[in-house]
């Protein structure tokens, strides 16, 4: 596919031959002046023409080779602003302007992506943007910006101000391919590392920045059905449509055959009637943007120090600091709609302010907490924006949140560890409010249809929510060992424990359960730390290391059952009278309590355990019964004697109480796992060029970060 010759004629050829010789000319080696006609046919163009897969390869490697000296990606990029410019002054869509947009944004994302993903500098030389300011039609244009500055302001003005339509959610293909330059970077972020597209998105005014962080959350809230059959425009036509397959694993480009939104439509849509894939990129890029952080350089300062080599590495790891995220920023500032706290206070906010429903945002994404990236976006906020937590604190729908996370703890075994991590950080951050604790005990359940075990039914949202995390600890005992999920787990219940009322007989049963598997498993352990120190004199390196590692898993396991006690004294302690189940479920399960009775590390905690068995055991000896005890005579005894509870002799321990606080470089975990959802959601990239994370091998993240006391 050679380069034109001159600029066709319009009218001159057929719409298929205008089309070949065109698409000819853009990828060819002559280069045409921003100012000619050229540009103008080309992005007329309508775009059915389907090529096998061999023949974009061919486009696309000869368009990044000339474009060291055509410059046309700069070129048909701002042709692309200019054009977004002329529709947002256009009064119909059906504009010239519109189509040309479109167009354009198509047309570029191909090859921009195709560019990216064969880099071989370090630098993105390839892109060449550094296009000559001084040629006809760019006077003054450019004088004092750069092209990416100049195109990403363009872009997200028209996405911050515009309504939703086809030409938006092409815009956000284009912003998903132009920020993927993150996927070739390592997975922390240094001083050097080359992002010009998103680098400049930072760069747009507050006023630009707080209008696109609103219209991508009103797309994740309203979920507009874009109409990709329209028939108005050629190029969204469904004749295109068998090349869906086709296309399916090309490596060339996402863009083959057809546009983007038409194939991330055809497959993400399934059978779900909530999904959209304006809604779902509105979302990817929001998190994208949110979760970006630019690394300030500090290679001024280890020269001056004369640092160099691993040391160098280290300090930058450890002294690494990064310009401010107006998008975090911005989200973080988001306020409701319908009411404002700091507006009523009188304390008026510094800049423009992101004002969206929460009522909304809240109803959303209890439905589509499914899906990861949604439980990301629900982390981001209840983490960043106060207002947004206080708002869902005082929801008296909590079960519209906390169900679908919990049917999601529940169906543990089908999700990733991350999007576990994500949503037990999130029940951790509620649980540290004294209000949500007290709340979802009073909100009784009708019935938990997904719950297999054993049939719930009148059951509070606390109750469920205890033998979910129970449920969640012991699958993690099983599959996952790993002592973060533990710890989050048991910080959670810890958060709770103050708070129970009226907890269920089954939770209450699971709750001692839980006691007894730690304590087990803690017999174990100590048994064979006991059989390594006899065997370490045979072998005295060897042994010691493995005693070492079997002492370490002790010293875990004492504390997971230091907790597990700690959570049980202050039920007993703070909520006696209201739990008459948790007192039947420990007489029941006395003797698990017996091992421990003398144990220098778990005797204070096992003192009040033991006043409440001596109190009640007294009680049901002097009560007298006819025939044997039953469960629920016995029950109603402990009801009756739960009303002249004053908690005589019983020890006051300092409450727990865990908060949760991010790791120091939370980029590392975030922006690998923000890119990871996105090739979930059918963007596709060279695995050759990932340098973000491992793409052969699953591994799973980090996490975050971890409760604190």
């Amino acid at each position: 596919m050679g380069a034109a010759p001159s600029t066709p004629r319009r009218g001159a050829v057929r719409p298929r031959e205008a089309a070949e010789h065109l698409i000819g000319a853009l990828v060819g080696e002559k280069s045409y002046p921003i100012s000619s006609e050229f540009w103008k046919q080309l992005l007329e163009l309508p775009l059915t023409l389907q090529w096998p897969r061999h023949r974009v390869l061919e486009a696309c490697m000869a368009f990044a080779q000339n474009n060291y000296h055509t410059k046309h990606l700069a070129k048909i990029l701002i042709h692309m602003v200019w054009c977004l410019q002329d529709a947002m002054s256009a009064s119909a869509e059906s504009s010239t302007a519109y189509r040309k947009a479109v167009n354009a944004s198509y047309i570029s994302s191909i090859f921009l992506k195709f560019i990216i993903e064969n880099a071989k500098s370090d630098n993105l030389e390839e892109l060449c943007l550094d296009i000559d300011k001084d040629e006809k039609g760019l006077e003054n244009l450019l004088s004092d910006q750069s092209v990416e500055l100049f195109v990403m302001r363009g872009i997200l003005s028209f996405v911050g101000a515009s309504d939703v339509s086809l030409l938006h959610h092409e815009l956000l293909n284009f912003m998903l391919v132009a920020m993927s330059t993150q996927l070739c970077s390592g997975p922390s972020p240094a001083p050097n590392d080359v992002h010009p597209f998103i680098d400049a998105a930072m760069s747009q005014e507050s006023v630009v920045v707080a209008s696109v962080v609103r219209r991508l959350l009103l797309n994740f809230i309203t979920r507009p059905r874009i109409p990709f059959n329209d028939s108005s425009y050629s190029i969204f036509s469904e004749e295109s449509g068998p090349g869906v397959l086709q296309k399916v694993g090309s490596a060339a480009a996402n863009f083959v055959l057809l546009p983007y939104y038409t194939f991330n439509y055809l497959v993400s849509s399934g059978g779900d009637g909530q999904r959209s894939p304006l809604a779902d990129n509105s979302l990817l890029v929001l998190l994208i943007l949110i979760h970006y952080r630019k690394c300030v350089s500090v290679d001024e300062f280890i020269s001056n120090n004369n640092v160099e080599g691993g040391d160098a590495n280290a300090y930058l790891k450890d002294n690494s600091t990064f310009h401010d995220n107006p998008y975090c920023k911005a989200l973080e500032n988001a306020r409701d709609i319908e009411f404002d706290r700091i507006d009523i206070e009188g304390n008026a906010h510094n800049g423009p302010v992101v004002r969206v429903p929460f009522a909304s945002l809240f109803d959303t994404l209890g439905t589509c907490l499914n899906d990861e990236s949604s439980v990301l976006l629900l982390y981001s906020l209840v983490h960043g924006n106060c207002d947004f937590l206080e708002y869902v604190l005082v929801r008296t729908d909590l079960d519209t949140l906390l169900m679908p996370i919990l049917e999601t703890l529940y169906n543990a075994s089908r999700r990733t560890s991350n999007q576990i991590y994500m949503l037990l950080i999130i029940l951790l951050i509620l649980s540290q409010d004294s209000s949500f604790n007290a709340s979802i005990h009073k909100l009784i359940l009708p019935s938990v249809p997904w719950y297999q075990e054993r049939l719930l039914h009148h059951t509070s949202l606390g109750s469920l929510m205890v033998v979910i995390l129970i449920r969640t600890i012991k699958y993690n005992l099983s599959k996952l060992r790993d002592i973060y999920l533990h710890t989050n787990c048991l910080a959670i219940l810890a958060n709770m424990a103050p708070h129970i009322h009226r907890l269920s007989a089954y939770a209450s049963q699971r709750l001692v359960s839980l006691f007894d598997m730690l304590s087990r498993k803690y017999a174990k352990i100590a048994e064979l730390k006991n059989d390594k120190v006899l065997k370490t004199a045979s072998d005295q390196i060897e042994g010691e290391n493995v005693a070492e590692d079997v002492s370490t898993e002790l010293h875990i396991y004492t504390d997971f059952l230091r907790i597990v006690l700690e959570i049980i004294n202050a039920i007993l302690t703070y909520a006696l009278p209201r739990n008459p189940e948790v007192v039947y479920a420990i007489m029941h399960r006395q003797e698990v309590f017996q091992p421990f009775k003398n144990h220098p590390r778990f005797n204070e905690l096992l003192e009040n355990i033991y006043t409440v068995l001596d109190f009640f055991n007294s009680r049901m000896d002097m009560h007298q019964s006819d025939g044997e005890w039953s469960v629920d005579k016995v029950l109603e005894v402990i009801i009756i004697n739960c009303r002249s509870w004053r908690g005589e002799g019983m020890k006051m321990f300092t409450q727990l109480r865990f908060t949760y606080e991010q790791e120091s470089h939370p980029e590392e975990f975030f922006i690998p796992y923000v890119w990871r959802l996105v090739l979930a959601h059918g963007f596709s990239f060279s695995p050759g060029a990932i340098n973000l994370f491992p793409v052969d091998i699953h591994v799973d993240d980090a996490a975050p970060g971890e409760p604190n006391v």
